[in-house]
């Protein structure tokens, strides 16, 4: 196993690692401090496809943490990434909002209904039924199935939302068609972020809530994982699992004085 003083790349989750339910967690802002004081590379991954990185980072500013947008890796980019090299100059129907549209736009798809390439899910605050129709029509007819992350359910004040994991499973169940998910725990999505800050897997780590996207992820990518106890996966479920973080620390906060 890497050393610790030979971390050269962080990668971490952004809610219940930095920021929970819109509050920073304890330690998030020094650590980050320290990490630009270091000058050390890193990278806040995200399976939210909502935002685009601009918007994320102003959220995070709201909240008195600072990451600029350029350190902000989210699954709408990785998705882009990934079309971009499997079929480039293509066109795709998309259900999501700006932080998906935009990500494509940016390699140069374009967004269309007749006949495309690929329907691309993603989350949105308001699935429609509209929406999700025109999605099964367009598989039906032969439109690829990709999807952004496999998260079931988000976060909300009120609790629990349908998040792009469910929808997929309504319109895989309408079609016969499986999605393909680029976000976690793909390990792809790590891949890119790696390519993204040019870091190496022997010298990163990935910091995480949950032991399903984060934990699993990092470590299918072969990076060290640090489970963080701020978020999802509590200290009594990690034994539920057939794999084990690297280390198990309270909060990021724990990690301010090794960066």
């Amino acid at each position: 196993m890497t050393s610790r003083k030979d971390i050269e790349c962080w990668l971490m989750d952004m809610d219940g690692v930095l920021v929970h339910e819109g509050i920073p967690v304890p330690g998030a802002p020094e650590f980050l401090g320290k990490l630009v004081e270091k000058g050390r590379r890193h990278l806040v991954l995200t399976n939210n496809s909502i935002y685009t990185p601009r918007d994320l980072s102003a959220r995070l500013q709201r909240a008195g943490i600072t990451v600029p947008p350029e350190s902000i890796w989210t699954s709408a980019l990785a998705t882009a990434r990934f079309l971009d090299d499997q079929r480039p100059g293509g066109t795709a129907h998309v259900v999501g909002e700006a932080g998906l549209t935009t990500a494509l736009h940016d390699i140069g798809y374009i967004l269309t209904d007749a006949d495309p390439d690929y329907v691309v899910l993603g989350e949105t605050r308001n699935y429609s039924f509209e929406a999700i129709t025109t999605a099964i029509r367009l598989i039906d007819r032969g439109a690829r199935f990709i999807a952004t992350n496999p998260d079931a359910t988000g976060p909300s004040h009120e609790g629990a939302l349908p998040a792009t994991g469910a929808v997929a499973a309504l319109i895989s169940k309408a079609t016969g068609v499986e999605p393909y998910f680029v976000g976690k725990p793909n390990p792809l999505m790590m891949r890119s972020a790696l390519n993204a800050v040019d870091g190496h897997s022997e010298s990163t780590v990935m910091i995480g809530d949950r032991m399903d996207t984060d934990v699993i992820a990092g470590m299918e990518a072969g990076l060290q994982t640090v489970l963080v106890l701020t978020g999802v996966t509590r200290a009594e479920d990690v034994n539920r699992f057939p794999f084990r973080p690297s280390r198990i620390l309270n909060s990021i906060a724990d990690l301010v004085d090794e960066v």
